[in-house]
């Protein structure tokens, strides 16, 4: 393979366009300048190996953005980022962090430079945030969508409220959709410890107070689904209908007893092993997609004392014996592939609920959201009303 093949190959690995398209302008007003970015710049500098293709775009959008003045060579490497990977999220994020370097103007040319391919590539913009004061701390609740039934979605440990990024949009079709980050968490660590499920039971109807609903559809993923269920049993009148997943109805005390002493004793950074291996699939892993890179860095920046104190109220969840008389239509949801509640354990949890419906999510793992999001977002469609 010559120097000119070498370009070309990896300047469509890097982009994903095709040198000779994406370049073709540039090579009719000038073949010496096409060769210099095809033979010098793709097939010399891009094709070291030291810094990742990924990495490598994203330090390229961070520069122009800084620079100035190169919008349209700004909007060619947003697109290349987009093709390795990275979300709208992290490329919005670039912007508000150049603004503390490179000033404001940049950061806001940068940013509509980025907001126009994010349209163009047919991803949603941001949803709408708001503070809440829930009693003894302040929480952040996400929205999407502005008319139908309102659901609200509760997370998981360890991480926020955008674990629900890759589904709010799709779930917001007819729908009010709310995520908020639950005590100890985002927006709310720090917060007064909870002393049991029960006061994040109470946590989430104080949400649902503070958005001025009545009732919603809850659906909770793992400690967000015991959270649910605790809010079922001491608040019934307030939950429309409930889906869990991956979401147990009894804890494993020495387990979890036994995470929260490990944060405090060995520190965080030595739980995103044994953490992420627990949540997502090898070849996740491998890939270190989005949801991989987001969840690493939620565990990895978490308070210790906030994770231990977590730990030690999902010890509490008590509804094991009561779920026989929960009323709200009820979903169940396994993955295929989830060792921390397998299909086993939470189809015993659907068979304890009278009238719940089950379903397994074929190779998902414990994220069920973060690695599976279309066709979790299939079953969830399926099952909560749309207006």
């Amino acid at each position: 393979m010559d120097q000119h093949a070498r370009g070309r190959r990896a300047y469509e690995g890097l982009t994903g366009v095709p040198a000779e398209d994406a370049l073709a302008r540039i090579r009719e007003q000038s073949p010496q300048m096409y060769a210099t970015l095809v033979d010098y710049a793709a097939a010399g500098v891009v094709t070291h190996a030291e810094l990742g293709w990924a990495e490598r775009e994203l330090v390229t959008v961070a520069v122009l953005a800084a620079l100035g003045g190169a919008e349209g060579q700004l909007a060619t490497h947003t697109r290349a980022a987009l093709h390795q990977g990275h979300a709208a999220s992290e490329l919005l994020a670039l912007c508000e962090h150049v603004a503390l370097y490179a000033g404001l103007p940049r950061a806001l040319n940068a940013l509509a430079v980025v907001d126009e391919v994010l349209t163009a590539s047919g991803l949603p913009g941001p949803p709408a945030l708001r503070t809440v004061r829930l009693g003894d701390h302040d929480t952040v609740v996400a929205r999407r969508g502005d008319e139908g039934p309102p659901v609200l979605l509760v997370h998981s440990l360890g991480v926020d409220w955008r674990m629900w990024e890759p589904v709010m949009e799709r779930l917001a079709a007819g729908r009010r959709v709310f995520a908020y980050d639950i005590r100890g968490h985002g927006a709310a660590a720090g917060a007064p410890a909870a002393t049991g499920m029960s006061g994040l039971g109470t946590d989430l109807v104080a949400v649902l107070d503070a958005l001025e609903l009545e009732r919603a559809h809850v659906v909770g993923l793992s400690v967000g689904g015991a959270i649910g269920q605790t809010a079922a049993v001491l608040h019934p009148g307030r939950i429309a209908s409930l889906a869990l997943l991956a979401a147990p109805d009894h804890p494993v005390p020495e387990a979890f007893e036994s995470r929260a002493r490990a944060a405090e004793t060995e520190g965080m950074d030595a739980q995103i092993a044994p953490t992420l291996t627990r949540w997502f699939t090898p070849e996740a892993l491998a890939e270190n997609t989005w949801g991989v890179r987001y969840a690493r860095e939620r565990v990895r920046r978490f308070d210790p004392a906030d994770w231990a104190a977590t730990w030690r109220a999902y010890k509490t969840l008590d509804v094991r014996d009561r779920l026989r008389d929960l009323q709200a239509p009820t979903l169940v949801v396994a993955g295929e592939l989830d060792a921390a509640a397998p299909p086993a354990f939470m189809s015993g949890v659907a068979g304890r609920i009278p009238g719940s419906v089950y379903r397994e999510l074929p190779r998902a793992p414990h994220m069920q959201t973060l690695e599976q999001p279309g066709p979790l977002a299939d079953i969830l469609d399926a099952f909560l009303p749309a207006g």
